[in-house]
């Protein structure tokens, strides 16, 4: 069983706050539990935060975590015109890159018209988790051109739900599973002027409800893949059944 846990690393809950207490409080929080779980996972950071927070952003590095892209300033790419997006994407790369090799890619809000897998191939990006199941992408994990689409299982607030009700969402998911969450998540937002989905069990319960999906898998001998590391078992997968091989 292939699962890849993911977290979109932005300002407090775009786009109804501009504070950073999930990356300054709940981002070391989050680290803190994947390194007493022994368990990887990929971060896409806007470069913005990147740029903010650099001590966070070597030791996602030096733990072992992908960093991947979220784009410059969380700009929806929906909502701006191709050269402005791919202005913005090339412009979070350049900056990211001066951390580490990147590879990966979400777009903001999960809204990424397709037009951008040209783009993202043309700058080095050969994995993209920007569509999402639950959003009604139905073609699962697919090849445009050479940048493969690993779609988002769940809706971030999926991992927040008690457990004995997201524990029934988790069987029902094909393979690979790929959760995401964001670090404002694992802060108390109950007080904030945000949604009511978007407050339910943040702060230490969510940090808990993590652990426990951790923990489900792990007894279940699933293996916790990296986004880069997804794209090389499917390039393989394919490989193998070119030649004629069983995968």
């Amino acid at each position: 069983m292939m699962i890849i846990l993911s977290f979109d690393v932005e300002h407090d809950c775009p786009p109804y706050l501009t504070t950073t207490k999930g990356i300054e409080e709940g981002l070391p929080r989050i680290l803190d539990l994947l390194a007493e779980k022994r368990v990887k996972a990929t971060f896409f950071f806007t470069a913005e935060m990147a740029r903010r927070f650099p001590n966070l952003v070597r030791r996602v590095i030096d733990e072992g975590h992908e960093l991947g892209s979220h784009n410059y300033n969380h700009e929806r790419l929906d909502r701006l015109s191709k050269e402005g997006g791919e202005k913005a994407i090339r412009k979070s790369l350049e900056i990211l890159r001066q951390y580490s090799e990147v590879v990966s890619f979400r777009a903001p809000n999960l809204q990424f018209p397709d037009y951008y897998y040209r783009v993202l191939e043309k700058n080095g990006i050969f994995v993209d988790s920007s569509k999402a199941r639950y959003k009604g992408y139905r073609k699962g994990v697919k090849f445009f051109g050479n940048v493969l689409e690993v779609p988002a299982s769940t809706t971030s607030s999926v991992i927040r739900l008690p457990w004995r009700l997201q524990k029934l969402i988790h069987s029902r998911l094909s393979e690979p599973r790929v959760y995401f969450a964001h670090p404002w998540e694992f802060v108390r937002m109950q007080k904030e002027k945000i949604r009511w989905d978007c407050k339910f069990n943040t702060g230490s319960r969510a940090l808990e409800l993590l652990g426990e999906l951790i923990e489900y898998y792990k007894k279940q001998k699933a293996r916790f893949f990296l986004m880069r590391e997804c794209y090389e078992k499917w390039e393989s997968l394919i490989n193998n059944q070119e030649l004629g091989w069983k995968a």
